[in-house]
């Protein structure tokens, strides 16, 4: 079993190197994270395998020195030798915060929240903001929170289906098993029968969980709340088959204080999230694509964030770029799927859809002009692509950034893809900041709108 033994810290697009070569570049170069050559090798082997790791890393070469360089997730790697590297989000950096680690780290947890997995995550804890928690360790310690309420409340118990050779009749007697175990110890009963215990699926899957964590764990406090919690599972065994106990669990009326420990214990006991990197070390990752996350929690704040008059819909692909004759038939090729879409839900309009919105996980600077502010030309194509199929060549696009000290303000002009005296019959896309910062009050407005968009106040 993996045992955490030392933990790095790493932003999004940093470098990972061997500090184990002689050389001692890695361990010279700021730029450059050292880890163990053994976990530097094995994540190497990853990066250059043909399956869905390699996603996760990319081998380059800076300051003279071979390293690894994260790509767009954040979460925590794990390697065989018990290193543990924690990747942070990139946005952080930029920010004007001597805290940059616990600023990026409280970013992420609040936008994990939008996805479905995690809705049970507590970003509020004051012990969150006051010290350095590593991720891993937050998922544990909020685990642990929940099972600890659980048991507070009473482990429940269930009629359980028993076979047992037994000294006095009890239940059913299976005549089979009586002839074969009992054909000549004729004073004892081969018997089925129901025993109300709690040993039952969703006990056994939180016990297994529970026994994993600790594993993992480095943490002083939540190592002893593992051993005081493990004491309530000391009469139920630990699952034999997770897969078949998530089939079969029930949760009874009354049972709904289950729901949390239970969601944690599949995360645990699957592989913590959506992006698992099991090999045969049997050293897995708790990884999240960052352009996925950012467009759920965006997606989740402009949904309350809307006027009435609008509705949102989320990954639309009703329309495809163009349609190509075959066999006599015309066939739809290339669908197109913004992320986000607006669309009127009340009135006479020419268009049902009232604004096409795109998120992108990319750092853009407003004071760069020259450099057209980093902004892509391929999104731009995208934009117009959607523009004439979603709005019939006339209306609003957006393309949502997050915000960081070169990014705070809408730029204030519109990019135009065509000529008109009349706004109503301009295509026009506006660059709009996304503030991702934990400490934004629930009551401000995450979005800057332009002044001019359907979408301002």
């Amino acid at each position: 079993m993996l045992v955490v033994k030392k933990q790095v810290t790493v932003f999004e697009f940093g470098y990972l190197g061997n500090g184990d070569d002689k050389s001692g570049k890695a361990q010279a170069s700021p730029k450059i994270k050292a880890i163990s050559e053994k976990a530097y090798e094995y994540l190497k082997s990853l990066c250059l395998c043909d399956e869905s790791e390699s996603r996760f890393l990319r081998l380059k070469q800076i300051d003279s020195c071979e390293v690894l360089q994260v790509q767009n997730y954040a979460g925590v790697l794990f390697t065989p030798d018990g290193t543990q590297i924690e990747v942070l989000p990139k946005v952080a950096k930029k920010l004007a915060s001597e805290k940059v680690e616990d600023e990026s780290r409280g970013s992420l947890l609040m936008m994990l929240k939008a996805l479905k997995q995690f809705r049970h995550l507590q970003t509020h804890n004051a012990n969150l903001a006051k010290n350095k928690i590593p991720l891993l360790e937050v998922f544990i310690s909020q685990f642990l929170s929940s099972v600890n309420t659980l048991i507070k409340r009473g482990l429940r118990s269930d009629y359980v289906r028993c076979e047992d050779n037994l000294a006095f009749l009890k239940g059913k007697l299976l005549v089979g098993n009586q002839v074969q175990h009992n054909f000549v110890n004729k004073h004892k009963f081969y018997v089925e029968y129901e025993e109300y215990l709690q040993d039952r699926p969703v006990n056994r899957l939180i016990h297994s969980a529970l026994k994993k964590v600790a594993n993992y764990s480095r943490s002083a406090n939540n190592q002893k709340l593992i051993q005081e919690l493990s004491f309530a599972f000391a009469d139920i065994p630990m699952s034999t088959n997770i897969k078949n106990d998530f089939a079969s669990i029930k949760l009874d009326r009354g049972m709904s204080y289950y729901e949390a420990p239970l969601a944690w214990a599949r995360l645990i006991l699957e592989g913590f999230s959506p992006l698992t990197m099991q090999g045969k070390s049997n050293a897995f990752s708790l990884l999240f694509p960052m352009e996925a996350v950012f467009e759920s929690y965006v997606a989740s704040i402009l949904r309350k964030d809307l006027p009435e008059r609008l509705s949102l819909k989320t990954q639309a692909s009703s329309e495809y770029l163009v349609s190509h004759k075959q066999k006599g038939q015309d066939k739809n090729l290339f669908q197109l799927k913004p992320d986000l879409l607006l669309r009127h839900t009340a009135g006479n309009h020419e268009n049902k859809n009232a604004c096409v919105l795109d998120t992108k996980w990319k750092l853009i600077n407003q004071k760069d002009e020259g450099n057209k502010y980093g902004l892509s030309q391929a999104d731009f194509y995208q934009m117009f692509a959607y523009g004439h199929k979603y709005l019939k060549g006339k209306g609003e696009l957006v393309l949502i950034y997050p915000s960081h000290d070169d990014f705070q303000e809408t730029i204030e002009q519109s990019f135009n893809f065509n000529e008109s005296d009349d706004n109503s019959e301009l295509l026009r896309l506006w660059i709009v900041p996304f503030n991702i910062s934990a400490s934004v009050p629930e009551n401000e407005s995450r979005f800057k709108w332009p002044k001019g968009s359907c979408l301002a106040r």
